[in-house]
């Protein structure tokens, strides 16, 4: 599905190709495929189509083509509707935070913060990472445990809650709405972004936690946020979310490759238990399947 910005139709159509090398059957219509100033089509057929996909027995898994902007024009448009009532996978990242938050907070549906088709799939297992990817759409992730190269503690600890969150921008962009991202007591919670500056990182965190969510969540995993160094590496990302978490009582962890990566994005359940620890190793543990 594309219920975001538009995609690259070669791209697209190297993704489909790569999914059925994974075993799979992709299934689209034209509508993946339309334009609109900032969008693929209009919200009102992008929603369409999404809840067409969604209702066809034969579907076990939507996936977004790409990020971009609009996923969050759909959700007024969702009214009414209770996907929870025929629940499947929803995959993608970025700006479809939109999406996996009201399916993960409002509607009770996990799913998972994984690749899309373009710029991930298209591109093969240089850019997404498969066995975090096919183990956790297979049902088999429970019990396995994420120790990717390059994770920083910068609080240590132990903790357990079901994983919500997304893209740092989309989170506090929801907030004052009537999709204000909104997880559980215990939860714990995935940050990350791209592109973006520091102090801008600093004040959605601090959204974030005037809204009350920072003080809902046992531990705090951040992604790489690649680009979000001021230039010349001044104040980097992560000067800034050592600073701002500084009296946070959980763990904290950051460099997790999830959404946006320098290198092969990896796959992370949401709305299900994981646990976080940082020593001897820095690990999440996914201790829930997303799918029954």
């Amino acid at each position: 599905m594309s219920p975001a910005s538009g995609c690259d139709r070669a791209e697209f159509e190297r993704g489909v190709v790569e999914l059925r090398r994974l075993g799979y059957e992709p299934v689209y219509d034209d509508s993946v495929f339309e334009t609109s100033m900032f969008t693929a089509g209009s919200a009102a057929s992008r929603a369409a189509a999404f809840r067409r996909a969604w209702a066809d027995p034969t579907i076990s898994a939507i996936m977004a083509a790409r990020g971009g902007y609009g996923s969050v024009q759909l959700l007024p448009l969702f009214d009414g509707w209770y996907p929870e009532e025929t629940p499947k996978l929803f995959i993608g990242y970025s700006d479809n935070t939109s999406l996996l938050s009201w399916l993960t907070c409002d509607r009770g549906v996990a799913s998972v913060y994984g690749p899309m088709i373009e710029g991930r799939l298209a591109k093969g297992t240089t850019h997404y990472h498969s066995m975090s990817f096919l183990s956790l759409v297979q049902g088999l992730g429970a019990g396995m445990e994420m120790a990717p190269d390059g994770l920083t503690v910068l609080k240590a600890g132990e903790a357990e809650g079901p994983l919500f969150g997304g893209t740092l921008t989309e989170l506090a962009g929801s907030m004052g709405t009537p999709y204000a991202f909104n997880p559980p007591d215990g939860c714990i919670l995935l940050v990350e972004d791209v592109s973006e500056r520091p102090y801008r990182i600093d004040r959605m965190l601090m959204q974030l936690r005037l809204s009350g969510v920072l003080s809902k969540a046992r531990a705090l995993v951040f992604g790489e946020m690649p680009g979000c160094d001021e230039p010349g590496g001044a104040i980097t990302a992560r000067d800034a979310i050592r600073s701002f978490t500084a009296d946070v009582p959980g763990p904290v962890i950051v460099g997790f490759p999830a959404g946006h990566t320098v290198g092969p994005c990896w796959t992370l359940p949401l709305g299900v238990r994981v646990s976080v620890q940082t020593a001897p190793t820095a690990l999440l543990r996914v201790e829930e399947s997303p799918v029954a």
